[in-house]
């Protein structure tokens, strides 16, 4: 495949960077004279996908900016919210952060821990335009850098018809960006293209020279919303847009504090969005169950293709939804409780649990923290707060709202008696099966005499163990396959954790099926 690359003019990007750190206005620079955009060859398919990504955006800043463009995908398309990792499992930084957005798996998987890139897995887990030179080679892709290892290590170019790779480290980002809009925008305008990855680094260098508290942070959201604006108007002004079906996707790859920077296990750091606008997405939608690995699996589904199972992708389709029970809980998530290190006003907990199941606190001990006496459901904002940096973080498959039994958070006021509480689904048919399945993600840390069982329960009779835990689980998806005894009309399993003051289990996406 062709690969063209521009070369900048070292002195004169660093001209136009330095020219705006001196006076920090973030006014968006005339793109330098450059070399025609590269030719792509002629795209293939009339359903078309465009990736923006602006690196370390963080979400809650956005409503505060001049960022019209934004704004009105928020209106017309579908703004799902999500937190990342923390160490162990990633650092919240560029590297993972954009190879879990363009391979659509987290980083058990893609192996990419921090910016050195140490232990990528890109050749079992591409990322999505590698993927589609594979299995759809007839589509025209672009991409478009200017942190340049997202280029040299394979992470996002990969695979690309032709590409556009500036370094924005040496010779500053303002302008690179700026020549980034202006080509993307003249290969959207000029020529047939089918996929295009086009990245912003300004936002990040801002994010740490300035904080994400700034007004220099909003000015660049602003300047970055214009060449967003820029590149819709490209894609409108196409003779053949009539007939195309675009779909828009605006994402980031981590978060910045206040005082700016990341890395680190802050809710701050952990914000990232996936905002996406076309056809199938619906409009306003505020999903609470998109992650960030659903960016490469968006673009797959608008494409007309269907995974196949082998890739192992962590994502879904942002219009799709999950069937999760747990997830009807949200509208009735409530406030803290005895947890003050989580802010009054986040709502992220209950005790009451969805239709059908049930909470068996019976042996249940006394006293302790409100929010975890017995099995609780909420989400990972509330959850991850209660307690930094003992791995809340890395609860990565669960979406939205989940279940969650922690004997460590419950013993952190004064209690009497062990934490032992069960988690019982409702009751399903396996009239005539001889096998039933149970599926759940589960995330569990394993300390001293805690125990966690699955139990199955037929025709409403004594429950028997399928599964013990005894060492840590994270965050992985299980399968259980139960044999259907003669004469049984109906199955309920339980999860049964006891501890105190040990650590955890989480289960979500439970699903039961008779075969």
């Amino acid at each position: 495949m062709p690969i063209t690359g521009i070369p900048r003019r070292t002195v004169l990007a660093a001209a136009g960077a330095t020219a705006v750190a001196a006076t920090g206005i973030a006014t968006a620079p005339t793109a330098l004279a450059a070399a025609a955009a590269p030719t792509l060859p002629n795209g293939t398919s009339s359903d078309k996908v465009l990736v923006v990504g602006m690196d370390g955006l963080r979400y809650d800043r956005i409503d505060a900016a001049k960022a019209p463009h934004l704004k009105s995908m928020m209106a017309n398309g579908t703004y799902g919210l999500s937190l990342l990792y923390a160490n162990p499992m990633a650092a919240t930084s560029s590297g993972p952060g954009w190879s879990t957005i363009s391979t659509g798996v987290w980083p058990d998987k893609h192996g990419v821990k921090d910016n050195t890139f140490t232990g990528k897995n890109y050749t079992q887990y591409p990322g999505f335009l590698a993927r589609l030179a594979q299995v759809r080679p007839g589509l025209s892709t672009y991409a478009a850098v200017d942190w340049k290892p997202l280029d040299a290590q394979g992470t996002v170019t990969t695979g690309a018809d032709a590409k556009l790779v500036l370094d924005g480290d040496a010779d500053g980002y303002v302008a690179h960006d700026a020549t980034i809009a202006s080509e993307a925008e003249s290969v959207l305008r000029n020529q047939n293209p089918d996929v295009l990855f086009v990245y912003f680094g300004q936002s990040d260098i801002v994010g740490h020279n300035s904080g994400a508290a700034s007004q220099a942070y909003l000015d660049v959201i602003a300047v970055q919303d214009t060449y967003l604006g820029r590149l819709w108007t490209a894609i409108k002004a196409r003779p053949t847009y009539a007939s195309e079906r675009w779909t828009v996707i605006v994402t980031t790859d981590h978060g910045h504090t206040d005082g700016g920077g990341h890395g680190g296990s802050a809710i701050e750091e952990r914000r990232t969005f996936v905002l996406a606008q076309g056809p199938g997405i619906a409009a306003g939608q505020r999903p609470i169950d998109t992650r960030l690995v659903d960016v490469a699996a968006t673009v797959f589904h608008q494409l007309g293709i269907t995974p196949d199972p082998a890739w192992g992708l962590d994502g879904k389709p942002i219009q799709q939804r999950s069937t999760d029970p747990f997830d009807s809980l949200y509208g009735s998530l409530t406030g803290r409780v005895d947890e003050t290190g989580i802010p009054a006003g986040v709502l992220g907990f209950t005790h009451t649990a969805p239709s059908g199941w049930s909470v068996i606190n019976n042996a249940m001990g006394t006293g302790g923290m409100t929010e975890w006496r017995g099995w609780s459901f909420a989400t990972d904002e509330f959850w991850s707060r209660s307690q930094r940096d003992q791995s809340r973080e890395l609860n990565v498959r669960a979406r939205g709202v989940f279940a969650v039994a922690d004997s460590d958070e419950w013993a952190d006021k004064t209690f009497s008696g062990t934490y032992d509480s069960t988690l019982v689904t409702p009751a399903y048919s396996v009239s005539g099966a001889s096998r039933v399945t149970l599926d759940f993600t589960t995330f569990y840390r394993q300390e001293g005499a805690q125990s966690a069982q699955v139990l199955v329960s037929f025709n409403g009779g004594t429950p028997t163990l399928v599964k013990s835990y005894t060492a840590d689980v994270i965050s992985k998806p299980q399968s259980l396959s139960v044999a259907v005894p003669a004469g049984a009309s109906s199955v309920s399993f339980r999860f049964r954790y006891t501890g105190a003051n040990n650590w955890y289990w989480t289960i979500d996406g439970v699903k039961v099926a008779a075969s």
